[in-house]
This record gives structure tokens, sequence and C-alpha cells, in this order.
């Protein structure tokens, strides 16, 4: 007798274990799909991807004024254009973004570029990114005649085109690339060496 009650006694003990083991079980899966569930409306709501936004701050000219003697065309001509850019994170999350750069445009052809370093915007922060562009005679050689028009009209056109890539990550869980660019116009006023009108676009990607 004493060993069948023994018996019964382990069964029983088995029993409430494994019933214990179920409970915690159960629990467990509970509270991760309910974080999962969490992290998921986190994901579409709090913290739901935004395009950062860029704009243009400041643009300046310094250099020499451009001057051509004849008979034999010389033209002196050498412009530097400095541009402020302001890029604004609204996420809630770091701008993580690596190497940009900037280019500049003249008659649809490139003739100067400038770096812009890896770095991070913080969570709803904003940063200035600096470009130092310089246009030089020596380097709009293939466009010359072109030159010797706007030279003589008095005013040049340029474009700067601004690439800055990225990524948002939320909780090192989610993460979204981003892409910002910038692409602006300038008519520079060459004698007095100053920008007569500016027209720039903005866009992000996400």
């Amino acid at each position: 007798m004493e060993g069948i009650e023994q018996v019964s006694v382990t069964k029983q003990r088995r029993k409430t274990c494994r019933c214990r083991c179920l409970t915690v079980a159960s629990v467990l899966l509970g509270l991760l799909f309910l974080i999962s569930i969490i992290l998921l409306i986190l994901a579409f709501t709090v913290f739901k991807a935004k395009q950062p936004t860029t704009k243009l701050l400041s643009a300046g000219l310094d250099g020499v004024s451009p001057r051509i003697s004849f008979p034999v065309i010389n033209i002196q001509f050498n412009i530097t254009l400095h541009l402020q850019l302001l890029v604004e994170n609204p996420n809630r999350a770091s701008f993580k973004h690596g190497p940009g750069k900037s280019l500049l445009w003249y008659q649809g052809n490139q003739f100067g570029e400038a770096d812009i370093p890896p770095g991070n915007i913080p969570a709803t922060g904003s940063s200035t990114f600096s470009s130092r562009l310089v246009l030089q005679v020596d380097e709009v050689a293939s466009n010359i005649t072109a030159l010797v028009d706007d030279v003589l009209d008095g005013e040049v056109v340029v474009v700067s085109r601004t690439r800055i890539p990225g990524r948002v990550a939320f909780l090192k869980l989610f993460k979204k690339h981003a892409l910002v660019t910038s692409e602006c116009q300038f008519t520079i006023a060459l004698v007095a060496l100053k920008i007569q009108t500016q027209k720039c676009k903005t866009k992000s990607k996400l």
C-alpha cells in the first residue's frame, strides 16, 4: 500500500510541476506577444519615420570680378560660392548620415565640388552644413564662348546640388534609409559680385 501511495504522490507532483511550467510558458508568451504589439504600434505612430527637411540659410560670394582684355581674349575669373544648408530631423530618433557632397554646375557641366563630412543629427534636432564651391576660368575652358557672352552680359547663372545620404534607426530595431537633396540656382551679378536671385528646391526620400 505504501508503494502505491508513493507512486500516486510522485505522479501528482509531476502533474503539478507540468501545470506550473505551462502556466509560466503561457505568461511569457503572452508578455512577448504584448511587447510585440506595443513595438508595432510605436513603429507606426510615435516612431514612424519622417522625412528630414532642408533649408538654405545663407549664400555668399567672394573672389575676383571677371575681366576681359582684347585683342587677344584673356579672362580673369575666380568666384567662390559659400553656402550654409540647414538639415532638420523631425524624428524621435537620431539621423546618422554618411559623407555628403555639394557640386557646382555651369552650363550643364560640373566644375566644382565640396565634401560634407559624416555625422549625426540628434532626435528632433538640426545641423548646419557649410560648402565652399570654387568656379575658376581654367575649369570652364570648354565653355569659354558661353562664359565670354555671360561676362559681357554682366551676369552668370550657376547651380549647386547637395546630396546627404543617411539612416534613421529606432531602438536599433527599426531602420529606415533617408536621402536629403538640395538644388539651388543662383544668378550672379558680375560687376557688383553679388547674388541677384536664388531659387532652391529641396527634397527628401525615405
